[in-house]
């Protein structure tokens, strides 16, 4: 009887205890809503957007073509130009652009560049990324546009090209300017644009630390380090704007980006656009199942492989440029997610042994694309005389189709993977770009 009654008494207990966790949950989920509300309630710098990047759907929108300051989101215009330039050969990772007085008196944020310095384009493409550098930006405006006020002509011309029709860029950089003004619908149709028509420089936007002459800078983007799936883009903050993100994130085969501007703080937009993200991901997956056209929508074959760094590595199926002038975000990219890979088993004894397996050999390092095979191959051979633990066997060449020309990839191939990141490790050491990758099918 006593037995009964403290098994009777614990189970009264827990359930009390249950419905008191049940309860503070739902009083921590109202407390979210409350300030999600909050951040959208009396803020005239608010607008936000969400598409699905597979279909083009506009998955949410609030005041998405209402006027804003872009601030530092800016930038992924700068850096489209700069990858236009470097596809039509004007420019190379190695090339290096003058630092003028100009450049250099830029503020914070900035890598602190002094009058003539020389930057190369390698390093400008994460300082633009990963610290956002005012000063570089400048640089990249001033190397390709002669001035940045010839640049800022460049950016808008290149905007109204894309359809991004409500969009005026005046400098490079995002800082203040009163006629600089874009929208978050907008700023969606750049970072997919930035997607279909840049893939193979798409990996730069999830780096999340950038060293340059010696010092370390951090990512500012944390939707890139807390948010599952984020992969990208860009952050800004000035103070007419308020705190803006471009997201973009990719989970089961679906990839969804995000614009939210005018946050109160980069914490309070953070959990502004968690909260879009997590219930358009809903919203999509069942739109997804309703909608008969979604296998034609999602399948096409793929074209190209998006080669990215260690942290990442995923595939990459594109479209052909869509010729029609629409006021949608297009359906410009479609991601899937590379499978994930199995946990290993402890070796068995017949495993054991020092011999490399198929498995284990499947990394390669990745040493340039270039417009021809000769090109390509010449990459990899020097690539290979530059390590001691390659054979002439194990370089490849691979053709790749794109929507409008094609691209020969410089590889190395057959490398465990300590060995890939090793040898990449020295071939940046010695200036040569370099990125590990997962071979396919191993």
């Amino acid at each position: 009887m006593l037995v009964a009654m403290l098994v009777s008494t614990r189970q009264i207990k827990t359930k009390w205890l249950l419905a008191m966790a049940l309860l503070c949950l739902g009083i921590g989920q109202a407390n979210a809503n409350t300030q999600e509300e909050d951040e959208r309630e009396d803020n005239p710098k608010y607008a936000a957007i969400i598409v699905n990047a597979n279909s083009g759907e506009v998955l949410h929108a609030d005041r998405a073509d209402e006027p804003r300051y872009p601030a530092s989101l800016t930038k992924m215009m700068t850096l489209y130009l700069l990858f236009d330039a470097m596809d039509n050969g004007l420019m190379r990772l190695d090339t290096k652009m003058p630092v003028s007085a100009h450049a250099a008196s830029m503020p914070q944020t900035n890598i602190s560049l002094k009058e003539g310095d020389r930057l190369r384009v390698r390093d400008a493409i994460p300082a633009l990324i990963v610290r956002s550098a005012n000063d570089v930006a400048v640089v990249v405006a001033e190397a390709l546009g002669g001035t940045e006020r010839e640049f800022a002509n460049m950016m808008t011309a290149k905007a109204k090209a894309l359809n991004m029709t409500a969009t005026t860029f005046r400098n490079a950089s995002g800082l203040p300017d009163g006629e600089q003004r874009s929208t978050a619908r907008d700023l969606s149709i750049l970072s997919l644009r930035l997607m279909k028509d840049h893939a193979d420089y798409y990996h730069y936007f999830s780096a999340l630390t950038f060293t340059f002459n010696g010092k370390t800078y951090d990512s500012h983007n944390r939707m890139v380090k807390d948010y599952a799936g984020t992969d990208g883009m860009k952050t800004g903050y000035i103070r007419a704007s308020g705190f803006n993100v471009a997201t973009s994130v990719l989970r089961d085969g679906q990839r969804l980006v995000g614009v939210v501007m005018g946050g109160k703080s980069s914490r309070s937009r953070n959990a502004e656009m968690t909260a879009l993200l997590d219930s358009s991901f809903i919203q999509a997956e069942q739109l997804a199942k309703f909608s008969p056209n979604t296998a034609n929508k999602t399948m096409s074959p793929p074209v190209s492989h998006i080669v990215v760094s260690t942290q990442t590595v995923r595939k990459v199926t594109r479209k052909a440029p869509d010729t029609k002038v629409n006021t949608r975000p297009p359906a410009v990219v479609e991601v899937a997610a590379q499978p994930p890979v199995a946990p290993k088993s402890l070796p068995t004894p017949a495993q054991s042994s020092n011999q490399p397996t198929a498995a284990t050999l499947g990394w390669a390092i990745q040493v340039g694309s270039f417009q021809g095979s000769e090109q390509a191959k010449s990459r990899a051979t020097n690539a290979q005389r530059q390590l001691d633990n390659i054979k002439p066997s194990q370089i490849k060449v691979s053709e790749v189709s794109l929507s409008d020309r094609v691209l020969y990839r410089s590889q190395l191939v057959d490398l465990q993977q300590e060995q890939a990141k090793q040898s990449c490790v020295r071939l940046e050491r010695q200036g040569m770009d370099c990125l590990v990758i997962k071979m396919p099918n191993s």
